[in-house]
């Protein structure tokens, strides 16, 4: 049997042509409808500059970000220290560089485990559907019967705190959202017709699950995972605050704004806290405004 062979037939390259012209179409469609979110792209700059920010910390601070000294303690922003110092001597604005760092490290890893988790427990929920669907949702349901915020305590109690065990936490939790949602994509997919053909032909449940099914159903789960990023920088914000999450002298967002917890530095020595909180706070509406962009961009129903 002979191989075709695209010097010989030029069709092929005519084939192969119309398919990259498909692929950068659907592409250049995609960005075209979110660059018309304005606040959609504002967001993704900003975020990529704190991504860099984080990335590049080591050249942007002058100073060790778990190197103190007492007697630069407290120090209000100068030259020197262009954000103060907090009440043991480091560097305000190194912290918050580096804090940045495992911030998003956490937000990120966490994202990863959750809808790897979430995906792979809502597709086989939702596939198999029956006794396997409805044992598998009430679980869900018991879990999420419990407040998100009380469950995360629960948990984050249990473990050594630490940036993995976080990550464990966060991904512990916040799972079944996203399994909700793929179950009601993998609902809605499974009885099309080329599922049914693919059935058919005798192809097995795993490849029909992730070869077929999930493809058409990454528009949400993108649009989620992005979402999930700015709740788990929040989570982390809130775990590290309370002392259940990343410890010192490690730096991150959470456990700079501890210090909020004293009303002298609240009242006297506000830029150990607002740092910290303006990164949180835009890091989190860039995110927000870049999964609403995704939203827009990749729901098939929006005009071009």
């Amino acid at each position: 049997m002979s191989i075709p062979n695209p010097a010989i037939d030029p069709t092929l390259n005519n084939q192969n042509i119309e398919k990259e012209m498909k692929i950068e179409s659907r592409a250049a469609v995609i960005w075209k409808r979110y660059r018309k979110n304005r606040l959609a792209v504002i967001g993704l700059i900003i975020f990529v500059l704190i991504v860099l920010m984080a990335i590049f910390a080591p050249l942007l601070s002058p100073h060790k970000p778990e190197v103190f000294d007492i007697l630069d303690s407290s120090l209000k922003p100068s030259k020197k220290y262009p954000f103060g110092t907090d009440a043991m001597g480091g560097d305000v604005m190194t912290r918050s560089f580096y804090g940045a760092r495992i911030s998003l490290s956490v937000a990120i890893l966490a994202m990863i485990c959750t809808v790897s988790i979430g995906v792979i427990y809502g597709a086989i929920a939702g596939f198999f559907g029956g006794f396997v669907d409805n044992t598998m949702m009430r679980i869900i349901d018991a879990i999420q019967s419990i407040p998100t915020f009380f469950l995360l305590l629960i948990v984050a109690s249990l473990v050594v705190p630490s940036l993995w065990s976080t990550v464990f936490v966060l991904s512990i939790v916040g799972w079944t959202s996203m399994a909700r949602i793929v179950r009601g994509e993998i609902l809605s997919l499974k009885r099309r017709d080329y599922i049914e053909a693919a059935r058919a032909t005798g192809e097995k449940s795993s490849s029909i699950i992730f070869y077929h099914i999930l493809p058409n159903a990454v528009a949400p789960i993108i649009v989620i995972a992005t979402l999930d990023i700015a709740a788990n920088i929040l989570a982390e914000a809130s775990l590290s605050f309370l002392g259940l999450g990343i410890q010192q002298p490690k730096p991150s967002w959470g456990n700079m704004l501890t210090s909020a917890q004293d009303l002298t530095s609240i009242v006297d020595q506000t830029w150990t806290i607002i740092p910290p909180a303006f990164f949180i706070i835009v890091t989190v509406l860039c995110v927000n405004f870049i999964g609403d962009g995704l939203r827009d961009a990749l729901d098939p129903r929006m005009k071009q």
